[in-house]
């Protein structure tokens, strides 16, 4: 396995990382209404009535272990929709889990700032820096925090929260995002499990944000998009924005497959799938 893994950095090195096909005009949304972006793999900006919130900020080139001006890791395939100078700051970070390619570094590094909120999973505040933010919130299973007009409230996925082999002590979370008349779910990473069901209430889930890739052959941590489309059914959400696919060769299914097997399942109805590419924009008013 080692040459096959230094042939793959050697490739990586050569190969360039693609342009995002468009750039989300993020600073010209409105200040009322829900608004989403897809920035790339888990990497959401929403605004909920002018709060800003951005989702497990990977901004980075490459993701894995640093060796001081090395990352030794993979390479994105596609740039951000939008670099981080070109956002404006978030109200708050929700970060799933400690896993490199949702809960980077480098990215959370340049997003410290005293008027910004962390909320995060058990035991993974260690990684951050919390002085340097307004706060950092660690949620366990069903617990709530209220960060300005929103609550949000961790549930249970199926996934796991090591960063290394022996940190197993790590946890991993889903989100319930309320505010105002807008609830909103981040599944962050997660194979298939029945826990979505408990999000459902009379009131529907405006926005479910769903990963769709990386289950070919981890389907045992990651839910395929037929598994990602039923989940968001048992929440109840009314639109769908798929994340966690084509920005990182993190599996063997073909690049555009996930997708196009989500907007199978949606059958009757794709206009679900509310964003389908790099940079996209959600409007609801």
């Amino acid at each position: 396995m080692a040459p096959a893994f230094w042939q793959r950095v050697s490739a990586d090195i050569k190969r360039d990382v693609e342009p995002a096909p468009r750039k989300p005009q993020v600073a010209e949304w409105p200040a009322q209404g829900l608004h989403a972006t897809w920035i790339g793999l888990s990497t959401v900006m929403l605004s909920i009535d002018g709060f800003r919130i951005l989702t497990d900020p990977v901004f980075s080139t490459r993701i894995g272990i640093s060796l001081g001006i090395v990352t030794l890791g993979l390479k994105r395939l596609i740039a951000p929709a939008a670099p981080l100078a070109d956002l404006p700051r978030p109200d708050l970070i929700l970060l799933s889990h400690a896993h490199m390619d949702h809960f980077d570094i480098p990215s959370l590094r340049t997003l410290e700032h005293p008027q910004t909120t962390v909320v995060t999973a058990t035991n993974t505040s260690d990684l951050l820096r919390p002085k340097r933010y307004a706060s950092v919130q660690e949620l366990r299973w069903n617990e709530r925090a209220q960060v300005g007009p929103a609550s949000i409230r961790a549930f249970q996925v199926n996934h796991w929260g090591a960063r290394m082999r022996n940190d197993t002590y790590r946890s991993y979370n889903g989100y319930l995002i309320e505010s105002g008349r807008y609830r909103v779910v981040f599944g962050g990473d997660t194979a298939y499990t029945e826990n979505f069901r408990f999000i459902r209430t009379s009131k529907p889930v405006d926005l479910a944000i769903m990963p769709i890739g990386a289950y070919d052959p981890w389907i045992r941590a990651h839910c395929n998009p037929e598994q990602a489309m039923a989940m968001a059914n048992h929440a109840g959400g009314e639109h769908i924005l798929p994340i966690h696919h084509r920005t990182f060769d993190l599996s063997r299914e073909p690049r555009t497959e996930p997708l196009e097997r989500l907007l199978a399942a949606a059958g009757p109805s794709p206009d679900r799938v509310i964003i389908r590419d790099f940079g996209q924009e959600f409007h609801s008013s």
